[in-house]
């Protein structure tokens, strides 16, 4: 197969959950004798042409100079180049800036579109943003051959929206191996002596909450706080309410997985606060640090946890938890056993890779059963 997979910022990672996820499918993909192009932005720091055996495609990204719109570019300059490759299956991650152009898709390949979370219900969008953004999704559902979602939630909205019966494959992880100690030091913090959350900073993965419930714990460990807040006003706003307290640190984005598995494996409590996206892979890769987790209480972290998990709703459940912090961890191993069990048998990556490779030929097959019975 001749697979292109658009949608991203590129490979390696250096950005976010899709990316990561492009990577690991794609380097496997090849490993199947599969031949692969990722699109990369003109601005991603990797600029070779290969990254171990997949085919790198730079396509000029403006948005550092013209904002939001430069995203709508790249994404029509990826589907353009893609009408040279001859490509049997085109894997579109996402579709905010790319579904509008849907109609210059090449005819012959497949479009499979992974369709993310429920991009309109993100709080930071305006009423008319919000408005387009359900328009995208109508042209993604309606335009591709075939859908995937990646969680339960995701699947049970959008077969019932669109009365179209999209794939379930959620995100892969790892577990992780025992990790050097010593590496905490650079981050000047020592194992279970604090809390940390990994995330976006915007307005629904509850940032502000969980950090309110710190304030409102009196707790003295150290809180860590890692994601981008130099990117939107949201962002500074909260590096700024939060700068005077010493226990909050800020250590803006990591890409360094080593370095992120280290923080997951020592701290003592992880906080995820995603609440409009599917099966986020940073509470995968909780899942697979043996961290004991309090997450958002909504449907789609209810899903992947279970009663593997605490969950809040205000700053008080958060403060709660971080002041019961050492009765949790004494009493709540199960949750974590059965949290890497879990990564071990549904989440692992070799396995969703592997359920991808499968839904392709699958999809590729039932295309060529009809073309013969057409003919």
């Amino acid at each position: 197969m001749r697979i292109g997979i658009i949608g991203t910022r590129g490979i390696p990672n250096h950005y976010g959950g899709f990316e990561q996820f492009a990577e690991h499918l794609a380097v496997f993909l090849v490993k199947k004798n599969c031949e692969v192009y990722v699109y990369n932005s003109s601005n991603h720091p990797y600029q070779d042409n290969i990254f171990e055996g997949v085919n790198i495609i730079h396509c000029n990204d403006p948005e550092h100079r013209t904002g939001t719109i430069g995203q709508f570019i790249y994404d029509l300059n990826c589907i353009l180049d893609s009408k040279k490759r001859q490509l049997d299956i085109i894997l579109q991650l996402g579709y905010t800036s790319s579904s509008i152009w849907s109609f210059l898709f090449p005819k012959k390949p497949l479009i499979i579109t992974n369709m993310d979370g429920l991009e309109w219900k993100r709080s930071k969008y305006s009423f008319f943003v919000k408005q387009f953004l359900k328009f995208a999704e109508s042209l993604a559902a309606k335009k591709s051959d075939y859908l995937i979602s990646d969680s339960i939630g995701i699947k049970n909205y959008i077969d019932k929206k669109y009365k179209k019966n999209s794939k379930f494959i959620a995100y892969g992880s790892n577990i992780v191996k025992e990790m050097n100690e010593s590496l905490l030091s650079k981050y000047k913090v020592e194992k279970r002596l604090y809390h940390m959350l990994i995330a976006r900073i915007e307005p629904e993965n509850n940032i502000e909450t969980i950090l309110d419930g710190v304030i409102l714990s009196n707790t003295k460990m150290s809180f860590l706080v890692v994601g981008d807040y130099t990117k939107n006003n949201f962002g500074k706003k909260i590096k700024n309410k939060y700068q005077d307290n010493k226990n909050i640190i800020f250590l803006g984005s990591i890409y360094d997985l080593n370095a992120l598995n280290t923080l997951r494996y020592f701290c003592n409590l992880y906080f995820h606060g995603h609440s409009v996206g599917g099966t986020n892979p940073s509470l995968l890769e909780a899942m697979g640090s043996g961290n004991l987790i309090v997450a958002h209480n909504n449907i789609f972290n209810k899903a992947v946890l279970k009663e593997n998990a605490y969950y809040f709703y205000t700053p008080e459940d958060v403060a709660f938890y971080i002041n019961e912090k050492d009765i949790l961890q004494t009493k709540e191993s199960l949750k974590i056993t059965n949290n890497k069990l879990k990564i071990f048998e549904e989440f692992n990556v070799e396995v969703i890779n592997n359920q991808y490779f499968t839904f392709f030929y699958q999809c590729i097959n039932k295309k060529s059963i009809s073309k013969i019975y057409i003919d």
